[in-house]
C-alpha cells in the first residue's frame, strides 16, 4: 500500500471514529430489552453468519463509541436509543459466542441483516436469521435462563421485558420488489401479501407470547418509497418519493395496527401489544426536514450513485461530514440523528404516534 492510500485511510478513519461518546442512559424502567429484527436494529449478529449484508467496516459506526460494530449506521440504532430512554444497555447480539452468562440478564439483540417475515425474503444475500430463526434463538437464550434463575424469577423477568420487534421492510425491498428473483410479486397482490405476512407474523408473536413474554412493541413500516435505495430507481421525479411503493405498504401498516387491536382485546390475556407508527413520524420528518435539524433527505451520507443509493456504503469511503443534518446515512438506513426523533416518538410520542399507548407507559404498565 503506497503512502498516500495509507495517510488517507487514517484520515477518513479518524474523521469518523474519533466522535463517538458512549451514550448516557435514563434510570431503568424494565429488566430487559429482546430485539428481533432486520438491518434497521441488529448490533452485530450478521458478523458471525455467512452473509453479504454486513457492516463491520469503517466509515460503518462512524460515530459510535465503539466504531464499526455491525450496526447499520454511522452510530446507534433505533433500539439502541429507545434502550437508552428505558435504561436499559443495548444488549449483545445472539450471534456472538459470548452472549451467555450475566450477559443475557438485560436481554438479547436477535436482529439480522436482511432477515424478514418470510423464510426465504433476502436469501440472496446468504445466511440471515428469519423472524422464524430469531423466534427459536430466543428459545435458546431462554434455555440458558432457566439453568440461571427460579421459575417465578423467569416470569417475573419475561413478563415485565420489552419486546422490540422490527420487521417487514425486507419482505419489501429484498423480496416483493425484486421480481427477478422472488416470484412473490407475481403470485400476490400487495393487499395478499400483506396478509401474508401478518399472518406469518401473527403466529411467530404468538409463539413468543406462549414462552412468556408480555410486553411487545410492534413499529409498522416506514415510507420504503422514499429511501435513497428506492430513489436510485429514478422512477420518482425529483424531490418526490415513490409513491407506488409507498402506497404498497399500506395494507401492512393498517393490518399491524389491527392485529395490536385484536391481540389487546382479550385473546392474549395480561399482555400489552403496542404498534408504532413509523410511517407517520418519517413522513413527519420528510415533510419537514428543517423542524428536525436535517439539511438532505433525498440522498444518503455514504453511498454511490444517484442519490447515493444505487451502491451502498463501501469499505473506507468518505461520508458526509454533517451527518447530524442528513435523514439517511447509506442507500437503506438512517442516521443515528434520525433514529433518536423515530426513539423519542415511540418512547413518549402521542396517540398519532402510538397505539394504544407510548412505550414509556407501557413499559410502566403493570399487568
Amino acid at each position: 500500500m503506497s503512502g498516500h492510500r495509507w495517510w488517507f485511510m487514517v484520515v477518513v478513519v479518524a474523521a469518523c471514529w474519533w466522535k463517538g461518546v458512549a451514550p448516557q442512559q435514563q434510570p431503568q424502567q424494565a429488566p430487559a430489552i429482546w430485539v428481533m429484527g432486520d438491518s434497521l436494529v441488529d448490533s452485530g449478529n450478521n458478523n458471525f453468519l455467512s452473509s453479504s449484508a454486513k457492516a463491520n467496516y469503517p466509515p460503518y459506526g462512524c460515530d459510535y463509541y465503539r466504531g464499526p460494530t455491525g450496526r447499520f449506521c454511522n452510530a446507534r440504532t433505533f433500539s439502541d436509543i429507545l434502550g437508552d430512554w428505558l435504561g436499559i444497555a443495548a444488549p449483545p447480539p445472539f450471534a456472538d459466542p459470548s452472549t451467555a452468562g450475566d450477559k443475557i440478564m438485560g436481554g438479547v439483540n436477535y436482529a439480522s441483516a436482511a432477515g424478514g417475515i418470510l423464510d426465504e425474503t433476502g436469501q440472496h444475500y446468504g445466511d440471515r436469521y428469519s423472524l422464524s430463526q430469531q423466534v427459536v434463538n430466543f428459545e435458546t437464550t431462554l434455555s440458558q435462563l432457566r439453568t440461571m434463575m427460579s421459575p417465578s424469577n423467569l416470569s417475573q423477568l419475561l413478563s415485565n421485558s420489552i419486546v422490540v420487534m422490527v420487521f417487514g421492510s425486507n419482505d419489501y425491498i429484498n423480496n416483493y420488489l425484486l421480481p427477478n428473483i422472488y416470484d412473490t410479486s407475481r403470485t400476490y397482490t400487495p393487499d395478499a401479501f400483506a396478509n401474508l405476512l401478518l399472518n406469518r407474523y401473527a403466529t411467530q408473536i404468538q409463539a413468543l407470547y406462549s414462552l412468556g413474554l408480555r410486553k411487545f412493541f410492534l413499529p409498522g413500516l416506514g415510507p420504503l418509497g422514499c429511501i435513497p435505495n428506492q430513489l436510485a430507481t429514478g422512477q420518482a421525479p425529483p424531490g418526490r418519493c415513490v409513491d407506488s411503493v409507498n402506497q404498497m405498504l399500506g395494507p401492512f401498516n393498517e393490518g399491524l395496527k389491527r392485529l395490536v387491536g385484536q391481540f389487546n382485546g382479550g385473546s392474549h390475556p395480561g399482555a400489552m401489544f403496542v404498534y408504532g407508527n413509523t410511517y407517520g413520524v418519517f413522513g413527519d420528518i420528510m415533510n419537514n426536514p428543517a423542524g428536525y435539524g436535517f439539511t438532505v433527505r433525498d440522498r444518503a451520507c455514504c453511498g454511490i450513485g444517484r442519490n447515493q443509493g444505487q451502491i451502498t456504503c463501501l469499505p473506507l469511503a468518505t461520508p458526509c461530514f454533517n451527518r447530524d443534518q442528513y435523514v439517511f446515512w447509506d442507500a437503506f438506513h438512517p442516521t443515528q440523528a434520525a433514529n433518536g426523533v423515530l426513539a423519542q416518538r415511540a418512547y413518549s410520542g402521542s396517540n398519532n404516534d402510538n397505539f394504544p399507548i407510548n412505550v414509556q407507559q407501557l413499559a410502566q404498565t403493570r399487568l
